[in-house]
């Protein structure tokens, strides 16, 4: 029996269509948990260059995760500090705002159902007297200077 020298149509270079290998993903390649494929489709379907390089969709996905990393790190944070077992976005508000470079990063953005930062300007507080100790109610108070003279 002779051989021809086909291959299979559709065998992507294998002769005679053995067994193909496992796909590995671009993420699993680059250790990622954001998925490379779908952020350099992205970046071609959202036309900010004529052509995306393969380094391009890889170099931004580590990015993103990094970044969603570091702001999911300080929100468990700011849960576990709040005794809560769950991220609300309250968390995240907190987290993104006592961080320097965080909060310099996401300025101008506002985070629905976050709230504000606790703050009161400190000139609203009541005054501190250095020595004088008032008493706590008007009964207890010693007598004017009036009173005890005439008294």
């Amino acid at each position: 029996m002779e051989t021809t020298g086909k291959v299979k149509k559709g065998a992507g270079g294998r002769k005679g269509g053995g067994p193909r290998k496992k796909a590995v993903s671009r993420s699993a390649r680059a250790g990622l948990q954001f998925p490379v494929g779908r952020i350099g489709r992205y970046l071609k379907v959202g036309r900010y260059a004529q052509r995306v390089g393969t380094g391009a969709p890889v170099y931004m996905a580590a990015v993103l995760e990094y970044l969603a990393a570091e702001v999911l790190e300080l929100a468990g944070n700011a849960a576990r500090d709040n005794k809560k077992s769950r991220i609300i976005p309250r968390h995240v508000l907190l987290a993104v705002r006592n961080d320097e470079e965080l909060g310099k990063l996401l300025d101008g953005v506002t985070i629905a159902h976050g709230g504000v930062l606790p703050n009161i300007n400190p000139v609203l507080l009541p005054k501190k007297t250095g020595g004088d100790k008032e008493p706590k109610s008007p009964s207890k108070a010693t007598k004017s200077p009036r009173k005890a003279a005439a008294a």
